[in-house]
């Protein structure tokens, strides 16, 4: 077989060379991801196919049914979504998992949780699809594949490589925020149950009044925070690979049922457009001092899967599955989860994944999707399966139209992510500064368990981030390597610090 012939200029996979690697077409700064963008789909539907049959990330997780239950009338001024009518109780399923660990790995390692749930509302599944974090380490969808790549394994060693991830985040400054949430207490939480969630991205809500509302959701745990230190989570490892697992099911099955309060941050659509923050932008938060949260509920997890293949691994969820009332954002992120979930869905269980008892849908439903993989239901009988038809077959409901949405006149272009927005620093140091100091140690120790490992000029390129965020920040992670700050930060910055 040919070796591939090598090229210093990156190319598409027909050999197109690549001009921007970095930004998606997006219609002006903050405006949607464009179908032009060929390089975002062929990174996201060659990422999804790469590994079989366990999931590309989240392949380790644990899952349960439950209820939420709406008790704040708040969100009617917001939405005509029926799953938030006060009193209303939706049944659910949750997945949690790790993120870049594999099917066997331990479920105590650090990393960010996902945090999937599925609501069977009355007007069709809507998927939360979300971490344990409120920020995630990069801003567009194009670079998704080069992280999680990094969180895997050397291609010559298959080894996980400390090298790896810190040289991707050394040169990606915007992952801060999370690198600093991930290698705090955070980053090893002792069990599922006790830990918050939240939806990450931005999405939207639509009221009766066709008003617009950008809207982030946060779970927080009624069990309390709870983490391990580093020591603790690798001593887990030793006792017990499962014990979020364990935890979680022995949790259910003896009736001590946990429970998350629901909370929603809510902006007005013409504040989006002059907020100081992109609120699209996933490695920044909204300030609760300016949007801040408000109660409208309780999720209850109180049942266990009965079989875990069936209902766990097979459990399929995506952003892109909304009610009405509700709806997406530019979100450049969000966006890229919209296609690449489905895709992922349809290579790794089959186009008819969402026949699937813990998928389909639990109120009435009508398509003209036929055919395919494992169509085990009656697969539309003897009805017609076109549109328009005469035969009495579903037809369309205006009263379900998508609100149009208006963007500002903009050239599609791939806008630079990091020319338009430069700062890194300020939320990642405002996180450092109202840690306590032994927990500051303890993140600056859990930083250097992996920075130690690789050459110093990645050190300190990662170190002089750190430095900006906080002096205080760079100079203990300097320490905790065993090197002193005034041989990695220049002079002049020691001195305006």
């Amino acid at each position: 077989m040919a070796e591939q012939t090598k090229s210093k200029v990156m190319t598409t996979d027909q050999g197109r060379p690549v001009g921007d690697n970095q930004n998606s077409l997006t219609v002006g700064p903050r405006g949607p991801i464009v179908f032009d963008d060929f390089l975002l789909f062929e990174k996201m539907a060659h990422f999804n196919r790469e590994r079989i049959p366990e999931r590309v990330v989240h392949a380790k997780g644990s899952g349960a049914y439950g209820t939420l239950t709406i008790t704040n009338p708040a969100m009617k001024k917001y939405t005509t979504a029926k799953v938030f009518e006060p009193g209303k109780k939706t049944p659910l399923f949750i997945r949690f998992s790790t993120v870049g660990g594999e099917k066997g790995s331990a479920d105590s390692e650090r990393d960010p949780r996902g945090f999937a749930i599925k609501f069977y509302t009355e007007q069709g599944n809507w998927d939360m699809v979300g971490n344990n974090t409120p920020v995630f380490f990069i801003r567009d969808p194009l670079k998704f594949g080069d992280f999680i790549h990094t969180q895997k394994r050397d291609p010559e060693t298959n080894l996980k490589s400390p090298t790896m991830m810190w040289d991707f985040w050394s040169l990606s400054p915007e992952s801060l925020h999370q690198v600093t949430i991930l290698f705090s207490d955070r980053g090893t939480p002792d069990g599922y149950r006790h830990m918050d969630g939240f939806s990450s991205h931005t999405f939207s809500l639509i009221n009766d009044k066709k008003e617009l509302f950008y809207v982030k959701y946060h779970f927080k745990t009624k069990q309390g925070i709870k983490n391990f230190t580093r020591q603790e989570a690798d001593h887990m490892k030793s006792v017990d690979m499962d014990h979020s697992q364990t935890d979680l099911f022995r949790a259910i099955e003896k009736g001590d049922y946990p429970k998350w309060s629901v909370n929603v941050q809510i902006m007005p659509e013409a504040e989006a457009a002059t907020y100081h923050i992109n609120p699209f932008d996933l490695t920044k938060v909204w300030p609760h001092g300016d949007y801040p949260l408000i109660e409208i509920g309780e999720m209850e997890l109180n049942r266990n899967p009965v079989n875990y293949f069936a209902e766990v691994e097979q459990a399929a969820f995506e952003p892109r599955n909304v009610a009405p009332g509700m709806g997406f954002s530019p979100d450049r992120m969000l966006q890229g989860r919209l296609i690449s979930y489905p895709d992922a869905h349809r290579y790794r269980l089959g186009v008819n994944y969402d026949q699937l008892p813990v998928n389909a849908p639990k109120c009435p439903f009508a398509t003209y999707h036929r055919d395919g993989t494992m169509a085990f239901t009656d697969n539309g009988g003897n009805s017609p399966n076109y549109e328009p038809n005469s035969f009495g077959g579903p037809t369309q409901d205006s009263r379900y139209k998508e609100r149009p949405t208006t963007y500002a006149s903009a050239e599609v272009a791939r806008y630079d992510h990091r020319e338009l927005d430069g700062d890194y620093y300020t939320q990642p140091g405002n996180l450092f500064r109202l840690m306590t100091r032994e927990a500051q140690e303890r993140l600056c120790g859990n930083i250097a368990a992996g920075l130690g490992q690789v050459e110093q000029r990645i050190q300190d390129l990662q170190i002089n981030h750190f430095y900006k965020c906080d002096p205080k920040y760079g100079e203990g992670v300097a320490k905790a390597i065993g090197r002193k700050i005034e041989d990695i930060v220049k002079k002049e910055e020691l001195v305006t610090a």
